[in-house]
C-alpha cells in the first residue's frame, strides 16, 4: 500500500477510534442518566410522601381539636379555665400545622376554605360556650359540632390533591398512599362517632333519633374501613410496630372505646342522665383513639423507611454505574489503541471477504496462516449476528402483537381496531362496507362495586369466551374500552348484523356467570348496530352511528338491540360529510348531542 494511502488509513483509524470513544461515552452517559433519574425520583417520592404525612398529621390535629371543644361545650363550671387553656393549646397546634403546610408547598388558596371553616367553627364554639350551661340548647351545641365536622370534610380536598400527585408520579405508591389515607379516615370517624352523641351529653338531654342514626352510620363506616385496611394490610407489611398497633386498636378502641360509647348511647336512649360529663367522656374516649393515630403514623413511617432504602439503593447503583463506566471507558481506550496495531491489520485483510458476504457472494477471505483462526471466528460471529437479527425481528413482531392486544381478554385493543378502521388499505379490502356491532355489558359498574374488580375481570373474560365462537372467521372482535366490545362484520347487511347481535344478546342472557366464590349471576348486554365504510373519516362516522344506536338501546331499557337511524353512507368511503353534496342529512346528530 502506498505511503499516502497508509497515512490516510491511519488518519481514518484515528478518527474512527475517536468516534467510537465518543459514542461509548454517550451510551455511558445515557446509562448514568437513567440511574440518576431513578435516584432523583426516589428522593422526590420520599419528599412528597413526607409532605403527605404532614398533611395527614394536620388532618389529625384538626380532628383532635374537636375533643377540647366538646369539653368546653359540656363544661359544668368546675374547671373552665383549665378546659379553655387546653382548647387554646390545641388551636395553636392546628394553626401552626396549617402554616407549616404553606411553607412546604401546599397552595395557600387550597387551604383557604379550610381556614375559613375553622375560623367559623371556633367562633361558634366560643359563642355557645359563653352561654350559661343551663340556657344552652341541644340545637346550638349540635350546630357547633357539625361546624367542626365541616373543617375536616373540607380539608379532605387537600389530602386528595396530594394523594393524586403521589399516585400519578409513582403508581407503585398508590396502595400505600390510599391505605394511609384510610387509616387517617379511620381516626377521623373514630373521633366523629363520639362527637355525634356529645351534644345531648353536654346539655344532659336524651339522645335524639338523628344522633343515633348518624352514629350508627359512622360505626358502619368505621367497620368498613377496618375491614379494608386492618389486619390484612398490616400483616402483609410484617412490621412489629404495625402488629403492636393492630393489637392496641383492637383492645383499646374496639374493646374499650366503643363499649364506653355503647354504654352512653344506652343511657341516652332511656333518659338524659349520663354517668359522666362531656369532658370526662372526651378524656376517656380520646385515650382509645391513640392507637389509631399511632397506626396511621407508623404505617407512613414504614413506607418512608422503605422509600429511603430504595433511595440508598438507587444512589449506590448510580455510584457503581459511574465507577464501572469510567473503568470501561479507560479499558476501551487502551483496547482501541492496541487494536490499531494488533487487530485492524488482520481485519483490513478480511475486508474483501466481508464485502463478498454483504453482497451474498460466497468465498472465504484470504488470510495469513496464523490469523486463520481469528478470521474463522469473525465469520462465525457474522453468522451469529444474522441469527440474532432474525430473532430480534421475531421479538419485534411479538412486541407489536402485545401492543395491539388487550391484556385481560386477549382481544384486539382499541388502538389496533382504529388502525384497521382508519387505514385506506382496510377500506379497499372491505370495499363493500362493514357492519359494526357495539356491545356494552349492562350495569357492569355494579358488578365491580358489589363483587370487586377481580370478579369483574372474570365476567369480561367469560363474556369473550362465550361470544368468540359465535363469530365468523373474518369477523373482527375487539375490546373497545371498559365493558364495551366491538364486532366488525365485513360485507354483511344490517339485517344479518341485527340477527347476530340478537343471538349474542340471547346467549349472554341465558348464560350463568360463576364467580370465584361459587356465586352465580346473570349478565345482559346492550347492542348498537350500524353499517358503513372504512377510512379515516368514514370510520369516525361509523363509530358515532353505532354509539348512537347503543345509546338508544340503553335508553330503551338495556338488554336489547338497536340499529343506527342514519342513512347509508356515501359510496366514497373517506369523504367528509360537509364535502359531499349528495350526502343525505344524518339522523344520529340529535342523539349524539343529547349524550
Amino acid at each position: 500500500m502506498p505511503d499516502g494511502g497508509d497515512h490516510s488509513l491511519r488518519r481514518k483509524l484515528l478518527i474512527g477510534t475517536g468516534i467510537a470513544l465518543i459514542c461509548t461515552a454517550i451510551l455511558a452517559m445515557s446509562v448514568i442518566s437513567r440511574s440518576f433519574d431513578d435516584y432523583r425520583r426516589a428522593r422526590e417520592n420520599l419528599h412528597e410522601l413526607e409532605t403527605y404525612r404532614l398533611i395527614l398529621d394536620t388532618a389529625n390535629l384538626l380532628s383532635a381539636e374537636r375533643g377540647p371543644s366538646n369539653s368546653v361545650l359540656g363544661d359544668t363550671g368546675g374547671g373552665h379555665d383549665l378546659l379553655r387553656a387546653r382548647l387554646t393549646a390545641f388551636r395553636a397546634r392546628s394553626d401552626a400545622s396549617l402554616e407549616q403546610l404553606v411553607v412546604i408547598g401546599v397552595p395557600a388558596d387550597l387551604l383557604a376554605a379550610t381556614k375559613a371553616q375553622l375560623q367559623k367553627g371556633r367562633q361558634e364554639v366560643d359563642r355557645v360556650s359563653a352561654i350559661p350551661r343551663a340556657k344552652r340548647n341541644l340545637d346550638d351545641v349540635q350546630s357547633v359540632i357539625e361546624s367542626m365536622f365541616g373543617v375536616v370534610d373540607i380539608f379532605e380536598s387537600v389530602i386528595a390533591w396530594k394523594a393524586g400527585i403521589l399516585t400519578t408520579r409513582n403508581p407503585e405508591l398508590a396502595a400505600s398512599v390510599m391505605t394511609g389515607r384510610m387509616f387517617g379516615e379511620l381516626r377521623e370517624y373514630g373521633g366523629r362517632i363520639a362527637s355525634q352523641i356529645m351534644a345531648p351529653i353536654a346539655v344532659s338531654q336524651p339522645l335524639p333519633l338523628k344522633n343515633l342514626v348518624d352514629s350508627n352510620r359512622t360505626r358502619g363506616r368505621i367497620l368498613q374501613l377496618w375491614n379494608l385496611t386492618g389486619e390484612r394490610q398490616i400483616v402483609s407489611h410484617n412490621d412489629p410496630r404495625l402488629l403492636t398497633d393492630l393489637r392496641d386498636v383492637e383492645e383499646l378502641f374496639f374493646g374499650e372505646g366503643l363499649v364506653l360509647f355503647d354504654n352512653l348511647v344506652a343511657q341516652g336512649r332511656l333518659s338524659g342522665n349520663y354517668s359522666m360529663t362531656a369532658d370526662e367522656f372526651t378524656v376517656r374516649f380520646v385515650k382509645t383513639l391513640k392507637p389509631l393515630e399511632r397506626l396511621r403514623g407508623d404505617f407512613i413511617d414504614v413506607t418512608i423507611e422503605r422509600l429511603t432504602e430504595r433511595r440508598i439503593v438507587a444512589l449506590t447503583t448510580l455510584t457503581l454505574t459511574i465507577a464501572i463506566t469510567t473503568v470501561i471507558l479507560a479499558v476501551l481506550a487502551v483496547l482501541l489503541i492496541a487494536a490499531q496495531r494488533f487487530v485492524f491489520g488482520p481485519l483490513l485483510r478480511a475486508h474483501d471477504a466481508v464485502i463478498e458476504l454483504a453482497e451474498d457472494r460466497p468465498g472465504p477471505p484470504e488470510s495469513e496462516a496464523h490469523h486463520a483462526a481469528e478470521m474463522r471466528r469473525l465469520f462465525e460471529a457474522i453468522a451469529v449476528l444474522r441469527r440474532s437479527l432474525a430473532e430480534r425481528a421475531s421479538l419485534t413482531k411479538k412486541l407489536k402483537h402485545q401492543a395491539e392486544t388487550d391484556g385481560l381478554t386477549g382481544l384486539m385493543n382499541r388502538r389496533a381496531l382504529d388502525m384497521i378502521g382508519e387505514s385506506q388499505a382496510s377500506s379497499k379490502v372491505m370495499a363493500n362496507g362493514a357492519c359494526m356491532i357495539l356491545m356494552d355489558l349492562d350495569h357492569f359498574k355494579s358488578i365491580n362495586d358489589r363483587y370487586g374488580h377481580l370478579e369483574g375481570d372474570l365476567v369480561l373474560q367469560e363474556s369473550v369466551r362465550l361470544v368468540r365462537p359465535m363469530l365468523g372467521p373474518n369477523d373482527i372482535f375487539a375490546r373497545f374500552g371498559g365493558e364495551e366490545f366491538v364486532i366488525l362484520v365485513p360485507g354483511c347487511n344490517l339485517d344479518e348484523a341485527n340477527a347476530l347481535a340478537a343471538r349474542l344478546r340471547n346467549a349472554l342472557e341465558a348464560h350463568k356467570f360463576v364467580l370465584s366464590d361459587g356465586a352465580s349471576l346473570t349478565v345482559t348486554a346492550s347492542f348498537g348496530v350500524a353499517r358503513g365504510n372504512l377510512g379515516q373519516l368514514a370510520w369516525r362516522r361509523l363509530v358515532k352511528a353505532a354509539d348512537a344506536a347503543l345509546y338508544r338501546a340503553k335508553s330503551d331499557g338495556r338488554n336489547c338491540v338497536r340499529q343506527s337511524l342514519a342513512l347509508h353512507p356515501t359510496l366514497v368511503p373517506d369523504l367528509p360529510g360537509d364535502l359531499s353534496a349528495d350526502a343525505p342529512p344524518r339522523k344520529t346528530t340529535s342523539l349524539i348531542e343529547r349524550r
